[in-house]
Parts: structure tokens; sequence; C-alpha cells
């Protein structure tokens, strides 16, 4: 095997990251998973996530970690209902919603994020992950690298793999191809104790989620574990919104305020989310990489998920490329049919840059199709079209 007698350093522990290692360590690897969160314990924040059949769910399965990934899923959390400004619902599957089966295709099962990284965490050998460990830069050595921590502890590898987001500090090390903006910016925040908060929308998800359109503006939202709601709203704005716009994230009353001349033509059902959010709201200006990117391939250091790949969320696509990342990466690393360490990572990058330019640019294309005049009637036509 390639990697026998070979340290390797996984830098983040994302899904993807720690996706890998398991796989790996069910090789025999010697792997250590460096991440920045001081320990397991920190807060984990974002939307729930979907697990796609030939994917998420096909890496959890060579993982030997599907049942487990039962006994934590949310049933249900995937149905959907799609609502004008004013709240009125024109779409739902909560009637519909087939039967849960790991076996179909189109099934694509929730579950939260905090959730998935402990299943993940506790399926790797113990001192598996390094916490504490925020990547600072790193330096040729031998024929590895020399991995510096902002706590000042530094870590050799033989390999090093960068999982470590959208904003990688690991990525420059091999190309300096940047993600260019795409037009749309969203808010992100969560309300604790929903269904005290904000009943009415609580009543409406209905342990699902919602997406809700209208005047080239989109709200989406969606239920969570602990009774929590987490959402975004979503609109087309200049790169520089979010830094010059003079709103206090903060602030709830001057978001509240913000949102009622925002979306105006609004129904005031959605003023209670601005009301009762937990603060700090946090701009996420969403960015994507180009799809025609290429690097020269290195025998030792490569990527994977955000890091070499991020993408609109709008196809509910990241989570899932990640950790088929993992599986990919992993098999080119432990096959016998390559030869030599950059031969199996070249193959690895070639195939996973071809299928993220595939999602990037269908997430792209719904992005731009959210924010239209005619979101509603777009939309609308795709989740019927679903149903048949």
């Amino acid at each position: 095997m390639l990697i026998e007698n070979k340290q390797i350093a996984i830098v983040g522990g994302g899904p993807g990251g720690l996706t890998l290692a398991r796989l790996l360590q069910l090789k025999g690897a010697n792997i250590k998973v460096y991440e920045r969160d001081f320990d397991k314990h920190a807060r984990v924040q974002g939307s729930p996530l979907d697990l796609h059949h030939e994917s998420g769910l096909a890496a959890l399965r060579k993982a030997n970690l599907l049942e487990e990934f039962k006994k934590h899923y949310r049933p249900g959390a995937d149905k959907m209902l799609i609502v004008n400004e004013h709240a009125e619902i024109l779409f739902s599957d909560h009637e519909t919603h087939p039967e849960e089966n790991f076996g179909c295709e189109h099934f694509r099962p929730e579950i939260d994020r905090g959730p998935l990284r402990n299943m993940l965490l506790e399926s790797l050998q113990p001192e598996t992950v390094v916490w504490d460990s925020q990547f600072v830069s790193m330096e040729k050595q031998n024929e590895g690298w020399l991995l510096h921590f902002k706590n000042g502890s530094t870590a050799y590898a033989d390999i090093v793999i960068a999982a470590d987001g959208a904003n990688s500090k690991i990525r420059p090390y091999l190309t300096d191809i940047k993600a260019f903006y795409s037009g749309i910016t969203m808010l992100e925040a969560n309300i604790y104790d929903a269904e005290k908060a904000t009943p009415e929308i609580h009543a409406l998800l209905n342990g699902g989620k919602i997406m809700a359109f209208g005047n080239s503006k989109c709200l989406l939202m969606g239920s969570k574990g602990n009774n929590e709601l987490g959402f975004y709203v979503s609109i087309k704005a200049e790169e520089s919104w979010a830094a010059n716009n003079g709103l206090n994230y903060v602030d709830k009353e001057q978001l509240l305020t913000w949102f009622k001349q925002e979306y105006a033509e609004w129904s005031t059902v959605w003023h209670k989310l601005l009301e009762n959010t937990a603060t700090p709201v946090i701009p996420r200006l969403i960015y994507c990489m180009p799809l025609d990117q290429t690097w020269e391939t290195q025998a030792n250091l490569t990527l994977l998920g955000d890091a070499a790949h991020v993408m609109p969320p709008f196809a509910g696509e990241g989570v899932n490329m990640a950790m088929l990342d993992a599986l990919e990466l992993s098999e080119c690393l432990t096959s016998d049919k390559f030869k030599e360490l950059k031969e199996a990572i070249s193959d690895y990058e070639t195939t996973m840059r071809k299928r993220a330019a595939m999602a990037a640019s269908e997430s792209l294309e719904n992005g731009q199709v959210m924010h239209s005049k005619d979101a509603l009637n777009s939309m609308l036509g795709v989740f019927n079209e679903h149903l048949k």
C-alpha cells in the first residue's frame, strides 16, 4: 500500500476530514486530524445536512457507519413546503412524503451537524484528533511537511490533506486560484426554543423545511434538533454589501428595521424571525471556485471539500461532495493499481474537479433561479416534477 508507514495529516475536522480519517484508519493508515476547535464540545452551527445515496451515504456505507447514522438522523426533516411572500402554501409534500428508504436513490435523510460530527469522532481511534490546533503555516521537510499551529506546536507529516474549508490556509501551497463571488449574500441566523418564540412558523415547518419566494428575494428555513430553527435571509447584493451596509449584526431591532424595508412586500409573519433571532446574525457571502480550475499535482499534498471546490449551497451538494471526496481519495491512496503517490493523487484530483464542477454549475444556476423575478413559479415547477 502506497501509504504504508506514512504519517498522514488531515487539517480540519469537518465531515469530509473525519470521514477520510475513518476510511483510512479502516485500511490501517497512520492518521492525525488537526482541528482548530478547543475540544469536541465546541458548538457546531449551521443548517442540517441532507445526505445523498451516491455520495454522503455511500461514504458512510463504506465506513461501516450507516447503521449508526440511522440512530441519529431526523426522520421527516426533509419534508418541504414552498410558500409565497404571504406565507401561503403553494407546494407541500407533507402528505405525500415517501417512506424512509435507505435503499432508494432519491431518499435524502437529514441529520444535524453536531450529531454527524460526534458519530464520526466516536468512530476514530483514541487521540486521532489533535484539538486546539489552528493551522498557521507549513514548510517542506524531508519528503513531507512540517506544520506549525497557532498554539506553538508543530507536527511532521509525509502527506498533508487540506480539509480546512472555504477559507483554507493550505490551498495556497497547491494553487493560487481563488473563488469568485456568486452575487448572492445570505444572513444566517438561529432561533432557540422555536415552538415558543415563533409558534406560527414552527407549526408551519412541522419538523421540515420551508422555501419562501417573492420579489426576487427568498427566505430559507428548517427545523433543527433541540427545538431550534435555522433560517437564511438570501438576497442579491454587491460583494462589499455585508461590510458596508452599516448594519450591526448583534442589534435585532436594527436588523428588523432593515428587513421590513428590504422585504417590504412580505407578510409581517416573517418579522418574528428577526424579532426572536439569536445574535450575532452571520453574513455569508456565497462564493464558487472557477469551474475550469486545475493545478499541478503534488505527491504529498491534496485537498478535499470546500478547500478544493467551495460552491453555492443551492443544490445541497457541499457536504456530499466532501464526503465523496473522502471516499474516492481513500480508495486512490490505498489502491494497488498506482505505482506512486503522485499518480494516485492525480487520479483523485482529476475526477474530483470534474465532478465538483458539474455540481457547482448546477448550484450556480439554482441560485440565480431562486433569486429571479419568476423564482416562485420556477421552483414550483421543479418540485412538482419531482412528485411525478
